[in-house]
Parts: structure tokens; sequence; C-alpha cells
């Protein structure tokens, strides 16, 4: 059994790395078995690389896991980086210039035949499906970008009010229930029998006691 210690991402390598040998763990894309040779597509967070699994380069053993993976199982392999032959270069990936051939290999775990087509471009799918399978959806390319975007803007906005003196507070979000306009979602209190808290539909109260305590940019 390998010792699950990951030291590259899929899409970060290149071809300063050539020559190297390099531990990977991720999901299978798709395979192709030319009987002698089977291809790999294996995905992370950060991209795609091809795998090689060669009966001249691994073993037996290794060579009928590679024949037993399908999509969306999840292996970890020790390959060596190698650049590609030029009429094989894969212009359409960003490691399209090189490939890994593996020498050991283990499936960490299987798949059934996923719901939804994970990681792509096919827009004809049910939102309501793929709403369902959102752990899955959410593991293609686009939308984790979606997600890396997010956090970096919101990161940008902290940092920015930061430097100008603002405080992050937090405000409750369950509190008395207020009369207002719009009807309340109330919570029911688990010790006490027969009350309940409310959404606060405004952290109004809580920012005008910040102004009180002293907080005037938060």
């Amino acid at each position: 059994m390998l010792s699950f210690k990951r030291d590259h991402y899929c899409g970060l390598l290149n071809e300063t790395m050539a020559g190297q040998t390099v531990h990977l763990s991720g999901w299978v894309q798709r395979t192709r078995d030319l009987g002698g040779v089977v291809f790999v597509w294996l995905r992370d967070r950060e991209g795609l690389v091809q795998l090689v699994f060669d009966t001249a380069v691994c073993s037996k053993e290794v060579f009928e896991v590679a024949r037993s993976l399908r999509s969306e199982y999840v292996i970890t392999v020790v390959g060596e980086v190698r650049m590609r032959d030029a009429a094989a270069v894969n212009k359409d990936l960003a490691t399209g210039t090189i490939e890994v051939f593996v020498t050991d290999a283990e499936l960490l775990n299987k798949s059934e035949t996923p719901p939804i087509y994970v990681n792509s471009d096919k827009t004809d799918e049910n939102e309501l499906v793929r709403l369902k399978y959102r752990y899955l959806d959410l593991r293609s390319e686009k939308l984790q970008k979606n997600l890396r975007l997010r956090s970096q803007i919101v990161n940008c906005i902290r940092n920015e009010m930061d430097s100008m003196g603002f405080t992050e507070v937090e405000t409750p979000i369950l509190t008395k229930s207020t009369p207002e306009g719009a009807r309340d979602f109330l919570v029911p209190s688990r010790l006490h029998a027969g009350t309940f808290y409310a959404l606060p539909q405004s952290p109004q109260i809580y920012k005008q006691l910040l102004m009180l305590s002293g907080l005037d940019r938060y």
C-alpha cells in the first residue's frame, strides 16, 4: 500500500519537471485501453494530467489496477514525468506537453456511474439534478474556479477595509422576535418549551450597539 503523501497537483506539472518522480492523487476523468498500454486522465483541483500505464514500466499488478479503472474512481500513483512526442502533444490541455509514466498505483475508492456529467461542458442537464448532487457538480473546474475567485474578491475587500480601520464583527443570528412588516422565521428553543428565537430581519439593533460601544467603523 502506498503511503498517502501527494507532493504535486496534476494541473501544476510542467516541462521543467521532466525526469522527476511525482506522487499524485485524484479522480479518474477517463481511460483508454490500447492493450499493452492504458492511458488515464487524472484530475484534481488544479487540472488534468495524462497517466501512462505501460507494461514495460510498471508491474503486472499495477497494470491490472489501470485496466480496472472507471470514471470518478479515486487513485494515488507514483510515476516519472516525461515529455510527450511531438505528434502526441495536446494543445487543449495545460499539461499537454507532458505525461506521467506510472510505476506504482493504488485504487483508493471505487465509484458508481455518476448521475451527472462531472467536469463536463454539457449544459443540457436538469438543474435540480445538479443541485441534488452538488458535491459532484462542485468537482468541475469551472465551479471550483468560481469559488476561488469569490474567495479572492472577498479577501481583497476585507484587506482593503482592514487597512482603512474597519473592524469585522459578526452579529448574532438568533434574537428576540420584533414586530415588523415581514413575517419572522422562528426557531424553537430546546431548553425552554413553548419559546422561540427569531432570525433577525436586519442587524440594525446590533449596529447601533456597536456605535454606542465606540466601533464607528465595522
